[in-house]
């Protein structure tokens, strides 16, 4: 023992107890100590691959879904069993029983009343695809996640990150059945052609979305490394705030879209850049309240959509513009130029499924312009991310 002599008195500094004498509340600090000094876990690029490929996964399934909603046919199965419904039909009294239960439902009566048997089976395969890749999407983030951390290649931030994932794909199967929900519902004041709620329809292309662009933009940070470029960039923070401002506009105007398709708004007005004769249409807010016009009245929607695209389309020209004048890795460089070519591409396909009424492999490859130009907006974004400041 040490001793020191302090005003009179004396007192002793202890030397450390034995590991075995000491009080548990004292080991757990020093092991909270121990993980606080220990290095994070570095992440493999495994991790970063495997979200990527889920991100593909997710981006197929939205365009199946809209290839579905093109069709009409995501009515056509009018149960939800996670397991019961993965066997389809296989017999002809299977089918009848199953055509039986879609004759039930408003769009067979009000819409579909002449359909024939062999009509049925088109379109209920259709949703069928969608869910069971919907399916397929759920155990390519669910099952490597399980074994990723079991193998304890994920640190803290990404176990949180990953758990927020598999979350949100779990949401968005049940999303995706109350959505379909709402077109099966009998609607006794109403003979208008039955169809999901747009508000549905946007949550659940929307959650998609987020569930993408969250999946795409961790696996690129995970697996895109640091660029080496001279300091004193002055303007790349107004770059990088630029860009994502366009990123946000660019999945507003994808959200939009959800809308539009929800209330067949793309074949009201055919014409373009007029709708009609005039630039604003009369009935661009018949509905009382004005505010039931921005959702529910179709003229408005397919306006709104339309600003949206050329707003769009306006600031990703000016963030190339801006891009030129700061000097910038090559792949960063590539990454705005794609994003500009995308954006003519999107708005190209755009004007022509209009022109043409919204014919179904135009209308579906138009949807997947959207994916794509949301996926070079995100990818520009991490470039800018990556260049030191």
């Amino acid at each position: 023992m040490l001793r020191a002599l302090c005003g009179g008195g004396r007192f002793f500094l202890p030397v450390p107890a034995p590991r075995s004498l000491r009080l548990p509340s004292q080991l757990c600090l020093q092991r909270r100590l121990l993980q606080q000094a220990a290095p994070p876990v570095a992440v493999p690029p495994a991790v970063g691959r495997w979200l990527l490929a889920c991100s593909g996964a997710v981006a197929g399934a939205v365009v199946l879904g809209g290839v579905t909603r093109l069709t009409e046919s995501g009515l056509s199965m009018v149960d939800w069993h996670l397991v019961k419904e993965m066997k389809p039909p296989r017999t002809q009294q299977e089918w009848e029983a199953e055509f039986q239960k879609y004759q039930q439902f408003p769009e067979f009566k009000i819409l579909n009343h002449d359909m024939t048997l062999t009509e049925f089976k088109f379109i209920w395969y259709m949703e069928y695809s969608h869910r069971m890749w919907g399916r397929v999407v759920g155990l390519a983030y669910i099952l490597p996640a399980a074994y990723f951390w079991r193998k304890g290649w994920l640190n803290r931030p990404m176990k949180g990150c990953v758990l927020a994932l598999c979350g949100l794909v779990c949401f968005q199967g049940l999303l995706g059945w109350y959505m379909v929900k709402s077109g099966l519902e009998e609607k006794p004041d109403s003979y208008d052609v039955p169809r999901v709620s747009q508000y549905r329809l946007a949550a659940h292309l929307g959650s998609a979305l987020v569930l993408y662009s969250a999946s795409l933009w961790t696996g690129l940070s995970l697996l895109l490394p640091r660029h080496k470029v001279p300091s004193g960039v002055s303007q790349l923070i107004r770059l990088r705030q630029f860009a994502h401002g366009t990123t946000a506009l660019i999945f507003l105007t994808a959200l939009s879209g959800a809308f539009v398709a929800g209330l067949d708004a793309g074949l009201v007005y055919n014409s373009f850049p007029k709708m009609g004769e005039r630039w604003i249409p009369d009935d661009l807010l018949a509905f009382s309240p004005v505010l039931r016009n921005i959702f529910e009245n179709p003229t408005t929607v397919q306006f709104d959509h339309r600003i949206l695209g050329i707003a769009s389309f306006t600031a990703i020209a000016a963030l190339y513009l801006f891009s030129r004048k700061i000097p910038l890795p090559r792949r960063t460089r590539m990454a705005a130029t794609s994003l500009l070519a995308v954006a003519c591409m999107q708005v190209g396909l755009g004007i022509s499924t209009l022109l043409l009424y919204v014919p179904t492999p135009l209308a579906a490859t138009h949807q997947s312009g959207s994916l794509a130009l949301l996926s070079t907006a995100l990818w520009l974004m991490s470039e800018l991310r990556r260049v030191p400041k």
